[in-house]
């Protein structure tokens, strides 16, 4: 179900087109269900120092976010090792995905810097054959101008 609502998330994410709030809404999805998984999984590991579900989503999210205010602490060692994976997966969970979605801002940056470049170089050659156009038909007014009968092949120029 906690996976689901992320992948939900992630796919929207990628569908549709890139805001600050749509990447921290992935953000905070993947926080929220690593806290989840760690809260339920700490309370049925170690049920004496987490003996209801509230006290280890507290410290779940304590864990997930590194503040570690130290007063909810799994005390014997297979909390211990669970607290330490979660930590870890957690950790490198939530970075994963504000990886994935800090690339995809600086791709849509680069694209658009892409499409930017190709809309001013297309201008330019629009603008470029705009003046040889105008070049052309002067040197052709030039043309006739020194050669008024119009003698075609002729060199307009002395030699």
């Amino acid at each position: 179900m906690a996976r689901l609502l992320v992948m939900r998330r992630f796919d929207a994410f990628r569908r549709d087109p890139l805001s600050v709030r749509k990447a921290m809404a992935v953000i905070v999805a993947a926080t929220l269900v690593s806290v989840l998984v760690g809260g339920v999984l700490i309370t049925v590991v170690d049920p004496e120092e987490f003996p209801d579900l509230g006290r280890g989503l507290w410290w779940a999210l304590q864990t997930v976010t590194t503040v570690g205010y130290g007063d909810v602490t799994p005390e014997n060692t297979a909390g211990r090792l669970v607290g330490a994976l979660f930590l870890l997966e957690a950790i490198a969970f939530v970075t994963i995905v504000t990886a994935v979605i800090t690339s995809s801002f600086v791709e849509r940056a680069r694209q658009e810097r892409i499409a930017d470049s190709e809309t001013a170089e297309a201008v330019g050659i629009e603008q470029l054959a705009a003046q040889l156009a105008e070049i052309t038909l002067r040197l052709e007014q030039i043309q006739q101008t020194l050669d008024p009968k119009g003698s075609a092949g002729a060199p307009t120029t002395p030699r």
